[in-house]
């Protein structure tokens, strides 16, 4: 059977996953998944300004830290440890087992982190920027 191959706009094939999610998953998988996702932002504000915020994505029973930033004139004042603690407790509301991360290699956001209870799942060889990565892991229950 013959085929064409394009490419689409951002979000050009929303329509397609959704319609297909539900099977694709449970072939993977090799059983029935009900698959919610969604993110959150959690900030610390100061006056009313954000001095601090994080992302998080839960899905599958996990979570995801996307992003966590404080201003630089704000760090080491324990914000983004209050962050990465109000993130674990969202995730634990929705049943989320474990909260990872991706970090430089043996950078400061992984002792950062490190210092907060995560602890090195793996290391992805020239993953970003041709730089190692970390998959940093919290488990939670």
């Amino acid at each position: 059977m013959p085929f064409e191959l394009g490419r689409l706009a951002p979000d050009g094939a929303d329509a397609f996953f959704k319609q297909t999610e539900r099977e694709a998953l449970k072939t993977f998988y090799a059983f029935s998944v009900i698959w919610h996702e969604r993110s959150y932002d959690i900030a610390a504000t100061d006056g009313g300004a954000i001095v601090g915020a994080a992302r998080i994505r839960v899905a599958a029973s996990l979570a995801h830290v996307e992003r966590i930033v404080v201003l630089p004139e704000r760090r080491r004042e324990g914000i983004g440890r209050a962050l990465l603690a109000d993130a674990a407790d969202l995730a634990n509301y929705y049943n989320c087992h474990k909260m990872t991360t991706l970090v430089p290699h043996r950078g400061d956001a992984q002792r950062f982190f490190e210092a907060c209870g995560y602890k090195e799942e793996a290391v992805l060889p020239q993953h970003t920027f041709k730089l190692d990565e970390a998959v940093l892991r919290l488990f939670l229950l």
